[in-house]
Parts: C-alpha cells; sequence; structure tokens
C-alpha cells in the first residue's frame, strides 16, 4: 500500500463518532471547556520531498519520500510565541468548512497555492486548553506542490518541510517537559534540523503516526525541557 493510500484510508476509518485522536498515552492535556472555546483548523500536508518548486506528488510514493510542511510561530505572539505548528487558525464565519478554513490560513502563513492540495479528510477535533481552542486537524496531499515562504513574519517567523523519515527516526524523539507554577507536563517531541517540534503539535503528530503504525520504538525516558 503506497503512502497516499494509506493516509486515506486511516482518515477515512476516524471519519465516526466515537473516533478519538489524541487516546491516554501519557502525554498530558488540561482539560477544556468546549461550550465557551472557539474553532480552528490547521491543515496537515503532506508532499513529496522537494526543494518547494513546483512538481506533483505521486501517489506511488512510500512514507519515507514525503515530508510535512510547518510554520514557525513569532516569538512576538502572545500565544504559543516561537513554536512550531501547522498551518492553520480560526475558522471565519465566511469559511464553507474546516478545510476550507485550513487552506485560507495555509495560504495566507505560507503562500502555497490551495488549488494544489487535495483534502483527504478531517479528523476528530482537539482541545487546546491553553489558548481555549476546539482544533479540527485537516489531513491533505501536496499533488501540485508550490513555493513557499514566511508570508507575514509579524505571525511566522519561518516556514519549513522536514522529511516524514526524519520524524519518525528513533534519534530524533523525545520527551519535552514543562515545569511552570509549581506544576509539571509532559508532551511528545521531535528533534529537526529547523526547529523542536513539541507541544500540541508534536501531541497531533505523534497520535497520527500511531494511528498510521508508521511508530518505531522510541525511549520515552530521554527527556529535554520544553524549548520556550
Amino acid at each position: 500500500m503506497t503512502a497516499y493510500e494509506e493516509l486515506a484510508a486511516w482518515v477515512s476509518s476516524m471519519d465516526r463518532p466515537d473516533a478519538t485522536l489524541l487516546k491516554p498515552s501519557g502525554w498530558q492535556l488540561a482539560t477544556l471547556d468546549a461550550a465557551k472555546s472557539r474553532r480552528a483548523a490547521v491543515l496537515i500536508l503532506f508532499g513529496g520531498q522537494g526543494d518547494g518548486s513546483r512538481r506533483p506528488s505521486p501517489r506511488s510514493l512510500g512514507r519515507n519520500d514525503l515530508d510535512l510542511l510547518f510554520v514557525m510561530r513569532a516569538s512576538s505572539l502572545s500565544s504559543h510565541p516561537g513554536q512550531v505548528a501547522f498551518p492553520g487558525g480560526t475558522i471565519d464565519p465566511g469559511d464553507a468548512d474546516e478545510g476550507a478554513a485550513a487552506l485560507r490560513e495555509a495560504r495566507e502563513e505560507t503562500g502555497l497555492d490551495p488549488s494544489g492540495v487535495e483534502l483527504l479528510g478531517k479528523l476528530p477535533e482537539v482541545g487546546l486548553p491553553i489558548s481555549n481552542f476546539l482544533v479540527t486537524p485537516v489531513l491533505g496531499w501536496w499533488a501540485e506542490q508550490s513555493a513557499i515562504h514566511a508570508v507575514d513574519t509579524a505571525e511566522s517567523e519561518s516556514v519549513f518541510r522536514c522529511p516524514v523519515s526524519t520524524l519518525l527516526h528513533p534519534a530524533n524523539r523525545r520527551t519535552a517537559v514543562l515545569r511552570r507554577n509549581g506544576s509539571i507536563s509532559r508532551t511528545a517531541a521531535f528533534l529537526t534540523p529547523d526547529a523542536v517540534v513539541w507541544g500540541f503539535t508534536a501531541m497531533l503528530l505523534d497520535a497520527m503516526f500511531e494511528g498510521l503504525g508508521w511508530v518505531q520504538p522510541w525511549d520515552r525516558s530521554q527527556e529535554i525541557p520544553a524549548p520556550l
């Protein structure tokens, strides 16, 4: 089965009322009051590894041929400053659905051409308590790639792509530890050449790779301080 087929089959299997993306796995996530939260969407975009020039991502590619698109949030932002995230943001009244919101935000943040993105489906929404959002991850296939850049540096300091094989390699897996106000929280973390992916985005990555059956055994006891 190709990576495209695996992704399409998995996201389809998650389209049911009882599906949960973040299952109890040792990661600590605060509770969220859904009645008072705002709604957002993020784009988890898989494409064939490349330099960002326009070219297709053949559906015959395997998982080790793929990369994922990330943004690094500006350090001046009040919410999640300097952290790596998937492109995305608040769902606006004019957005047709979560997929439309994720594509719009991705274009505004990275300059990608939405017409080259095939949306495979959406995953169950996940609460992000620290900023009071209910986030819907949208899975995308970068069928026709386009150049990317940080469109507004006041929002995103940089935009980068990371090979899936790098994220999956056990040597690049860590547990990030956050100590704040006398409490301790732990999340998944991924070491990449561009930045450390941790927190909410890393938990989504970890859950996705687990769901796809792509995870390689790694040592959760290897801890690093959360890179605030």
